[in-house]
């Protein structure tokens, strides 16, 4: 019996630095000479002056915090109106509004399993899928990323009654779209409720940013249930789950991360509407996201790094080991590019990246800031 209970913790972290991959907390100031591509502010808006007053309007209004859980007093008339506008954009017929994307997550997956069920999940899906996945007391099969032939087989071969399949709908990593219309082809052969994340795709794919699930036909289909962040493109904070009526009410009943967790506060709600406002004036704005993206990818590629090409505004740039990534994200930030750094476990596959967040108000200017910071990255790249 050790007499140091965490003796291992700073065993833990000796073994983490040997690997390269400890982790900095780094506050930023309000005001820095860096152009940010590490956030994922798709739609230029977490500083836009209308998103901002949303905020402000619901703070003086509603107060600073929701005082509540969602059954108890944490229900204002603004998370109604967040509800219905959500539904109204990606044409689900009802939502729910959590306190973050994670927790949606988990509330959407966990509710909606169990014992009885097998859940399916993609092999490169988000860490809040995957800890969904282990709370949800199902057998749980990994599949191949991105293989419909893979969710088939493990659906085909289920004792349990009822089956989930949980997916991204732009994996995070590499910035590409789940085949949406094939996995729901195949659910729908096996008996299989489809759960789509579109945590990277709201507000930037889609018919006026409605999502992949809208782009794939499915939009308000019985049997898919889709959840949200409000953090990226509507540049707020919270989450949501959107589905049939039915399945929402289940949520309400059964989902723990929501009947006990404190409301959304209700300035993220404001915000989040003021969002939605400024998508629906300006729906240029997701395609915007997406060429930007395009852009940066090729920038990378003219660099002589290896570029996924995006279907949404993540950009990923393969660069290999841990300590090679830091030293490239460092590079970046020398050269004044702020950019995120993604090492295992974040990346499943276990190859470090750079990723590039590209915005909808990206200026030409940016992207020669972009190209000199990419260069110097590029000319440490291993031949």
């Amino acid at each position: 019996m050790s007499a140091d209970p965490f003796g291992w913790v700073r065993a833990r972290a000796a073994e983490r630095t040997t690997a390269g991959l400890r982790r900095t907390v780094r506050p930023r100031e309000p005001d820095v000479d860096l152009l940010d591509l590490a956030s994922n502010d798709y739609l230029g808006l977490a500083r836009d002056p209308r998103v901002v007053d949303g905020a402000v309007r619901a703070a003086r209004t509603w107060g600073a915090g929701a005082t509540g859980s969602r059954l108890v007093t944490g229900s204002t008339r603004l998370h109604a109106q967040l509800e219905e506008r959500l539904a109204a954009l990606t044409g689900a017929p009802a939502g729910l509004v959590f306190s973050s994307g994670y927790l949606a997550n988990l509330g959407a997956v966990v509710a909606l399993s169990g014992p009885g069920c097998l859940v399916v999940s993609d092999a490169h899906n988000h860490a809040s899928i995957v800890d969904a996945c282990r709370l949800s007391r199902s057998r749980v099969v990994v599949v191949a990323h991105r293989s419909p032939a893979a969710v088939a087989a493990a659906l085909a071969d289920r004792t349990e009654e009822r089956a989930l399949v949980v997916t991204d709908a732009v994996f995070s990593v590499e910035g590409e779209l789940a085949p949406l219309p094939a996995l729901a082809e195949v659910c729908r052969a096996h008996g299989a409720g489809l759960v789509v994340d579109e945590a990277h795709a709201l507000g930037v794919v889609g018919p006026g940013g409605a999502g992949a699930v809208a782009a794939a036909g499915l939009a308000g289909a019985p049997d898919v249930v889709v959840t949200v962040t409000l953090s990226k493109s509507l540049a707020a904070q919270g989450g949501a789950v959107l589905g049939p009526p039915d399945v929402i009410a289940h949520v309400v009943d059964a989902a723990r991360t929501f009947i006990f967790d404190t409301a959304l506060a209700p300035a993220s709600a404001g915000a989040a509407l003021a969002a939605l406002d400024v998508l629906a004036a300006e729906p240029e704005l997701p395609a915007r996201a997406r060429d930007a993206a395009a852009r940066l990818a090729d920038l990378a590629g003219r660099c002589g790094l290896a570029a996924g090409r995006p279907d949404a505004a993540v950009v990923g740039i393969r660069i290999g080991t841990p300590e090679a990534a830091v030293a490239a994200q460092a590079r970046c930030r020398e050269a004044g590019v702020l950019v995120g750094c993604f090492r295992p476990p974040a990346v499943p596959d276990g190859v470090s990246r750079l990723r590039l967040t590209a915005r909808a108000d990206l200026a030409g200017g940016d992207l020669e800031r972009v190209a000199a910071a990419l260069a110097t990255v590029g000319r440490q790249a291993p031949d």
